[in-house]
Order: C-alpha cells, then sequence, then structure tokens
C-alpha cells in the first residue's frame, strides 16, 4: 500500500508522533530500527504498523516480509525517502518506521526491588539505565516529573528492546516515593557520606534511587532515603555518568 504524499493523514500523525504530547495523546510512538523491531518480536511485541521505503524494501525484502508476517499485519505502507525525512527523528533515516501502542502503566507492587530515577535529562543516559535494568532484573522503574521522556528517540536508541521489557511508572512531587516509605528501603546514591556497596547485601528488596547527571539526588529525596550507598573509585575521577554508576551497582545486585 503506498502513500505518495506528504499530507497523508497517516504521515502528518507520524510527524506528530516526533512530540512527547502527542505521543501521550495518542498512546502511541515511533521505532525507526530494524534491530529493534526485530528484537521485540521475538519477545513478542508487535508494532500496530509498518512503514518502510521502497529502497529500504528492495534491499531488505526478506527481513521485510518476516517482519509483517510476525507482526501479524497484512501489509505495510511504503513511503518515499522524501516522505520518510518528513517525519523521521533521524538525521540519515533508516527506512524503516514501526508504530507501537504505549504501554499501559501497571500497579506499582512492593514485591520487588524498584529503580526511582529523579532528574535523569539525558535520554542516552535514561535508555542505558533501562537497558541495564533489563540485563540485572531491575524491570520496574519509577520516573519522577523531571526525568526525559521514556519514548524519546534518543531513549529507544539506547534502550533498544529493553524499552519494551520495563514497566515505566510515573510520580509527580514525590507522591509514590512517600507511598513507598516503609515498604521497601529507600537507599540513594551519593558521592560523598554514604555506605559502600556492602550495604546493599542486607536488603532482599530496595528502592535505589538515582539523580542527576550534574547535581545527584535531589536533597528532598535525600531526606526522605532510610541510607545512601557509593561505589569506591580512583581518587582520580570525582564522580562516575549516571548510566555507568547505574549499570555498575545492579550488577553488584545482582551477583550478591
Amino acid at each position: 500500500m503506498k502513500i505518495a504524499s506528504p499530507d497523508n493523514s497517516k504521515i502528518k500523525n507520524l510527524k506528530k508522533l516526533k512530540q512527547k504530547k502527542y505521543r501521550k495523546n495518542f498512546g502511541e510512538f515511533l521505532v525507526e530500527n530494524l534491530v529493534i523491531i526485530s528484537d521485540a518480536l521475538k519477545a513478542g511485541y508487535k508494532p500496530m504498523a509498518i512503514f518502510a521505503t521502497s529502497n529500504f524494501s528492495a534491499k531488505n525484502r526478506t527481513e521485510l516480509e518476516k517482519i509483517i508476517k510476525q507482526s501479524d499485519l497484512n501489509d505495510y505502507w511504503e513511503i518515499s525517502d522524501k516522505i520518510n525525512k518528513s517525519f523521521s527523528n533521524l538525521e540519515i533515516p533508516s527506512g524503516l518506521t514501526a508504530v507501537y501502542k504505549l504501554p499501559a502503566e501497571k500497579e506499582l507492587l512492593f514485591d520487588q526491588s524498584i529503580l526511582y530515577l529523579n532528574n535523569i535529562s539525558d535520554p542516552g543516559n535514561l535508555g542505558a539505565i533501562f537497558r541495564s535494568a533489563v540485563a540485572f532484573n531491575h524491570s520496574h522503574i519509577i520516573l519522577d516529573e523531571t526525568c526525559a521522556d521514556a519514548y524519546n528517540y534518543k531513549t529507544i536508541n539506547a534502550a533498544k528492546d529493553a524499552i519494551f521489557k520495563i514497566n515505566i511508572i510515573y510520580d509527580d512531587n514525590l507522591r509514590l516515593l512517600k507511598q513507598l516509605k516503609g515498604q521497601l528501603p529507600i537507599i540513594s546514591t551519593a558521592t560523598v557520606g554514604a555506605q559502600g556497596l556492602d550495604i546493599l547485601k542486607k536488603t532482599n528488596k530496595r528502592c535505589l534511587v538515582f539523580g542527576s547527571e550534574s547535581r545527584g539526588v535531589a536533597e528532598k529525596i535525600r531526606q526522605l532515603a532510610d541510607s545512601s550507598v557509593k561505589i569506591k573509585m580512583s581518587r582520580e575521577m570525582e564522580s562516575l555518568n549516571v548510566a555507568s554508576a547505574a549499570a555498575i551497582i545492579l550488577h553488584y545486585i545482582y551477583n550478591q
């Protein structure tokens, strides 16, 4: 099925999905990466629609047909490179775009560990944390209102198919964190005045808080925390990138 005009209603909707407010309003988001789309299908996550350029189709016919079949779609929308560029988030469009439904937000449960992310403003860092979270069995993640958008294309490109494997819950004004108080130990990450990673051995389940790339965890959150933890490292480096710190700490917990 071909679309020849950038003024087509479907293309107009794809353009809108570049913005967070429309992703929220429509309940949809885009993925423009063949590997992520293929990996998501292996895990059972199917797109609502597929758009592919004629050039992509000619070069990747086998992969495209496989995606269409596994997605339980009857066909895909064929577009030109020019139309693809009109809505793509990428400087050099991939030629393939999948549209997915935003997952429904699940209930906050206290039967497993939770990550609480405060003011992670870089979508690349946010996506990298998502990927580490899935790798080390921490799939329940709370984002406060100051974090980057979970479905920003940069977040998705960093998270890869982990974006489909996490339960994201949104908090505002510390409402959920205050509910967690007393239900799970709240452990805030810090660079000074904190205990080493061994403190994590004392709890089977916890709410682990990671904060801003530049300022760390907000003071009002640190005041709610039951304890704080830091990564011991060389004096040659003052701090680590938040995504790197998250990977180290989650790996440590996973191997206990």
